[in-house]
């Protein structure tokens, strides 16, 4: 196995698939930690007539990671990269900056060698100077940042959550019914399923039919 050090990189990417890379910045210092916080979303219903409230799972909410990084121009770390404006400018045009092609900033990609592939968009950055030249050019900063998990949509109506909308692609012998149950465990919903997707039969649907299943709403 090999000792090299590996960096964490910023990859940044035009498009929400992650196939158009348009930058990439490579950490002068890796982080000394990070944290990654996970989120569960529950609404808490009350039953008239009694005294607790039950609580019901809404959904689970994307997950984000921050930490620091350290920027040093005093050459120590590195004698090819001793100006800090342009190693804080690099790092800001793939990560923060406002990317006009496509109306926001860049998708991101943290890659950590094999202990990091986080897939998001940068939320928060705040930059800390920490030390400076007598003439108050600044040589060293911290940069504290968060990164908030981005999935792509059409991934996300994948999800098995009875709140989300599924996507289903109609194979050979499938029918409506089935199709139904499988989503709702209730095939008496498949009128409203035929409604939504504008369907003329209920019974002999095209192979290859992407069909949506839009979420219950309970009144």
């Amino acid at each position: 196995m090999s000792g090299k050090l590996q960096p964490l990189t910023i990859e940044g990417y035009k498009d929400e698939n992650f196939s158009s890379q348009v930058g990439s910045y490579t950490a002068m210092l890796n982080p000394e930690s990070y944290s990654h916080s996970l989120n569960v979303q529950y609404s808490e219903e009350q039953g008239a007539g009694t005294p607790d409230a039950s609580i019901k799972y809404e959904k689970s909410t994307p997950s984000s990671v921050n930490f620091d990084l350290v920027f040093d121009a005093t050459g120590v770390v590195d004698k090819n990269r001793t100006d800090l404006t342009s190693e804080i400018t690099k790092f800001k045009k793939v990560a923060y900056d406002y990317n006009g092609s496509i109306h926001s900033p860049n998708f991101l990609k943290l890659i950590w060698g094999k202990a990091m592939l986080f897939k998001c968009r940068l939320t928060t950055m705040k930059i800390n100077y920490t030390l400076f030249k007598p003439d108050g050019s600044p040589l060293r900063a911290k940069v504290s940042v968060t990164f908030k998990e981005f999935q792509n949509p059409s991934e996300a109506m994948e999800d098995n959550s009875p709140d989300m909308t599924h996507v289903k692609t109609v194979i050979a012998g499938e029918q409506l019914p089935a199709l139904t149950y499988d989503v709702y465990q209730d095939e008496s919903q498949m009128l409203m399923v035929a409604e939504h997707n504008k369907l003329d039969t209920l019974m002999h649907i095209k192979p290859g039919t992407k069909l949506y299943f839009p979420p219950l709403v309970v009144h």
